[in-house]
């Protein structure tokens, strides 16, 4: 079973795109905007989930880096 919130890769102006159960949340630029997605979606706890791969699974790139690609 995969995680149910990705963020992706980042895109070439910078920032990466987060989806919640395959649905698009958003342009994350840093770990503010993507707790704040979470708790769009209902993840009241979103800052204790960040690292935790059952919650998140960051593709193309390391974990909390924003930075254009």
């Amino acid at each position: 079973m995969s995680a149910p919130i990705v963020v992706h890769r980042s895109a070439p102006s910078g920032g990466r795109a987060v989806t919640i159960n395959g649905e698009i949340a958003g342009l994350a630029h840093d770990d503010r905007d993507l707790v704040e997605f979470l708790r769009r979606a209902g993840i009241y706890d979103a800052e204790h989930c960040l690292d935790d791969p059952h919650w998140i699974e960051w593709r193309g790139g390391r974990a909390h880096r924003y930075e254009a690609a």
